[in-house]
């Protein structure tokens, strides 16, 4: 299977994502934030970094690259897309997922291996993980509050939309310690803690990572 991996100007775990495709067993694809189109992949990551050098609002600039309007698209018809960190503001900032990404409320940029619990298994790219397992991936960001409003919050919880919270303390403000998210169809999610960095014991915290790469390749080749 091929998993397109999105580089945008100022994009920084780009080839961290495609080595994470590969040592899950799948293709990685290098897509190109120009790209009038996605060369045929089978599902789409938009990683970590600061697309665009962050100006304006992380994300915000990046959501109007020609290749969103090729991954909007392909979303609405059920690709699957990760957006990890910077991604995740992506996915918002183009209404593909709720809320919105702020400033941490400790107002500076927090590095660490981040506990988390993983609420949900019934996307596309937690399906390989137990509900409720416990994992340790790495955090970086410095506008990683996750808001929405009380009506928004409460409808993902009510449909299990949640996939990931933080544990062992919350480290930037984020709503009811929500660290990921899903679309209703569980294909789009967003997660602010870094995966990609967590595929192997040679480097990073472990491999608590790897599943959500093994989980989207599971899902298209049964699909």
């Amino acid at each position: 299977m091929r998993i397109g991996v999105v580089t945008f100007p100022g994009s920084l775990d780009d080839g961290d994502a495609r080595r994470a495709v590969r040592l899950a067993g799948g293709e990685p694809v290098a897509l190109w934030h120009a790209d009038a189109d996605l060369h045929g992949v089978d599902a789409v990551v938009l990683p970590g970094g600061f697309s665009y050098g962050d100006y304006l609002r992380c994300g915000a600039i990046a959501r109007f690259a020609p290749v969103m309007g090729s991954v909007v698209e392909a979303a609405g018809k059920g690709l699957p897309v990760l957006g990890i960190c910077n991604g995740f503001q992506i996915l918002c900032e183009a209404h593909l997922l709720p809320g919105a990404l702020i400033r941490n409320d400790v107002r500076r940029f927090v590095c660490k291996d981040q506990r988390l619990r993983v609420e949900s298994t019934s996307t596309v790219w937690t399906a390989d993980y137990a509900e409720g397992q416990e994992i340790t991936i790495p955090l970086k960001n410095g506008e990683g509050g996750f808001v929405a409003s009380e009506r928004v919050l409460d409808e993902l919880e009510g449909e299990g939309r949640v996939v990931a919270r933080y544990l062992e303390g919350n480290p930037n403000g984020s709503y009811r310690d929500i660290a990921g998210i899903a679309s209703a169809d569980g294909r789009i999610v967003g997660l602010m803690p870094h995966p990609e960095h967590a595929v192997e014991e040679l480097t990073g915290p472990g491999t608590d990572g790897a599943p959500f790469f093994t989980s989207v390749l599971k899902a298209l080749v049964s699909a």
